[in-house]
């Protein structure tokens, strides 16, 4: 195959084949589309007349090349998507500062005053029953009788239920076999940025994720915490 000169700042020759393996090594793929172009064009002005090269083989080489090049982009504008996201993600936390939010929990943080919150069955139950175990493990389970499918909304007075301020781990038991989370109502105090996005300090549970979050604003249970 003919040599193209290359008159930089020191006159060499390069055979094409290696000036490809130069130019792959460019990673910004409009640079490489470029640099790829200029390569095609100088082999088809060098190629050898008895021996022409396939132009498919040419026009296959740059479909690849826009392949390449349409993939990067599309991977920018994820990324930038992504980034988007987690910024609107933040500015809707922190405008929840001060507000009631539903949080879906497994923990509770009782202290001193009432705590409200509610189950949504998918299903009919005969017996309903939240179970609440402190740090030693104790159980302590408090009977919401049979529930029709829907909101089952309950209250904990830490009080009159005997259970000191701490830490404590929620569940659902019922007899149909579902297993349907508790949702606490709590008003967010403080929101803090994380690696894996917003974590609000909620009244009641503490510590929770965003995307932990059941609902938003003024609900039935708004303002008894």
């Amino acid at each position: 195959m003919t040599a193209v000169s290359n008159n930089s700042q020191n006159t060499s020759v390069y055979g094409i084949d290696e000036a490809v393996k130069q130019a792959v090594n460019v990673s910004d793929a409009t640079q490489l589309e470029n640099n790829f172009l200029t390569l095609m064009v100088a082999q088809i002005q060098n190629q050898d007349p008895t021996k022409p090269v396939d132009s498919t083989e040419f026009l296959n080489q740059f479909a690849a090349m826009s392949q390449v090049k349409s993939l990067e982009n599309m991977a920018s504008l994820s990324k930038s998507n992504l980034v988007l996201l987690d910024n609107l993600q933040t500015l809707t936390a922190a405008g929840l500062v001060g507000q009631e939010v539903k949080v879906a929990t497994e923990r509770l943080e009782l202290g001193a005053d009432k705590a409200r919150g509610e189950v949504n069955l998918e299903h009919a139950a005969g017996k309903l029953a939240l179970v609440i175990t402190d740090s030693n493990g104790v159980k302590k389970e408090i009977d919401l009788g049979s529930q029709a499918p829907g909101r089952v909304p309950f209250e904990l007075d830490p009080k009159a239920l005997g259970l000191a301020p701490g830490s404590y781990k929620v569940e659902v038991k019922s007899d149909s076999g579902e297993y349907p989370k508790v949702e606490m109502a709590g008003r967010v105090t403080q929101v803090r940025v994380s690696a894996e996005g917003p974590v609000l300090e909620v009244i009641g549970v503490g510590s929770v994720p965003f995307y932990n979050i059941t609902e938003f604003g003024q609900t039935q249970t708004a303002g008894l915490l």
